[in-house]
């Protein structure tokens, strides 16, 4: 009856509930997209079910090691996630192999329960691997200076660029956007000094808006001088303007805009959507939302992901442990680096990339890399009071 109590108390309910929410919308909505039939009589809602039953094990499983543990296996898992990102590059693709190449990209394991990505799991031993390294250089070097901070900053450098460099060879441009998200946040929650932030920020608006210009004026020179191809180019023009390009790369931006406007105010109601969007199970879930539930119901859908992310900040300004704080502040820049990229593409905003929105879009590796990530949230606030008494003797490896 004890132990009962105590886990009572040191679960986060709270958290739980929030899921459980996301958990209703996900499959409301995807009841509603799988009715286009674009993909036969598969019944996405229960597979989705599926992927959530999944999920809730991994929280569980991750729940119940301590954060001290994760600490230790940080590098353990970094290089298992590197290991699989690296024998995807050698497995031979196509039908009855291993690998699978989807929408053009190589990034794909075939099991039994559906095909996985490993980049999803890479995420989150990303954070840890980082999360380790950042920590251990602080208690190296308690005294911070410009120096020390280009040190911690070449280290997260060849931290980044080993799993950047093969997620790139996919290719898959949306993944390799998340992990710089990540370093960035990182980056300024580790305290490195703004004379080299503001510096490197500027330096990456002129470079981003160079790029972009050279996209547009000057893509022969892209193209021979850094390899870009074609449907690279397709996506920016499309994304600026894609009505020119209706018939084409700009169909999903159109139709995207179309059900999401048309769903004004209060909606169309549930099952009621009148625009086709193709994938709209998956990267496009929240056109299904805008159009069936309307600025309202979009509205409480980003309302809530506000509220996931506000909780999980309070869990980090409550841990005092610096490894716990880095983990967690690695989570949510992944969590709102997806919920802007994908919703900012679905309304024009931001282009178009193969980035799914976190705990609705339908898929099986998006859910369970962030039932991984936030099982490990789960892990730290669980074992917060036991950890907040424990010495500092029990870790250093």
């Amino acid at each position: 009856m004890e132990n009962n109590r105590q886990f009572a108390k040191r679960f986060d309910w709270a958290l739980a509930f929030i899921l459980l929410m996301f958990l209703c919308i996900s499959a409301l909505a995807i009841a509603s997209a799988q009715t286009t039939g674009q993909y036969g009589e598969t019944n996405f809602v229960l597979k989705q079910i599926q992927w959530y039953v999944i999920g809730a094990v991994i929280v569980a499983f991750v729940m119940y090691f301590e954060p001290d543990q994760y600490k230790k296996m940080a590098w353990v898992l970094y290089g298992f996630g590197i290991l699989m990102l690296l024998v995807l590059v050698f497995l031979p693709e196509g039908p009855g192999q291993i690998a699978e190449r989807v929408n053009g990209a190589k990034s794909w394991y075939k099991t039994p329960l559906g095909n996985i990505q490993p980049a999803e799991f890479m995420k989150t031993f990303f954070i840890l691997a980082m999360a380790k390294l950042i920590s251990k250089h602080h208690e190296k070097y308690t005294l911070k200076t410009i120096k020390t901070d280009f040190i911690l900053l070449g280290k997260i450098g060849v931290t980044l660029i080993i799993p950047l460099a093969f997620i790139l060879t996919q290719p898959d441009l949306g993944s390799a956007l998340v992990f710089l998200a990540i370093t960035a946040a990182l980056i300024i929650v580790a305290g490195v000094s703004w004379k080299i932030i503001l510096p490197v920020f500027i330096g990456g608006v002129i470079a981003g808006g160079s790029l972009l210009w050279m996209a547009l004026y000057m893509q022969d020179f892209l193209e021979k001088a850094f390899g870009f191809q074609p449907y690279q180019f397709a996506r920016i023009y499309s994304w600026l303007d894609p009505y020119s390009y209706s018939t084409s790369d700009g169909y999903h931006l159109i139709t995207s805009l179309n059900a999401i406007g048309s769903g004004e105010i209060f909606g169309k109601g549930f099952m009621n959507r009148e625009v086709y969007v193709a994938e709209n199970h998956t990267d496009f879930i929240f056109s299904v939302i805008g159009e069936e539930w309307g600025f309202v119901g979009a509205s409480f859908v980003i309302c809530l992901y506000f509220l996931l992310i506000y909780h999980l900040t309070k869990t980090t300004l409550l841990l005092k442990d610096p490894f716990c704080t880095y983990v967690c502040a690695g989570i949510i820049a992944m969590i709102t680096f997806h919920v802007f990229e994908n919703i900012g593409m679905t309304i024009q905003l931001l282009p178009i990339t193969g980035i799914p929105l976190p705990f609705l879009s339908y898929g099986g590796s998006s859910l369970m890399g962030n039932a991984l990530a936030i099982g490990l949230v789960f892990s730290m606030r669980f074992h917060y009071r036991t950890y907040m008494f424990s010495t500092n003797d029990e870790d250093e490896d």
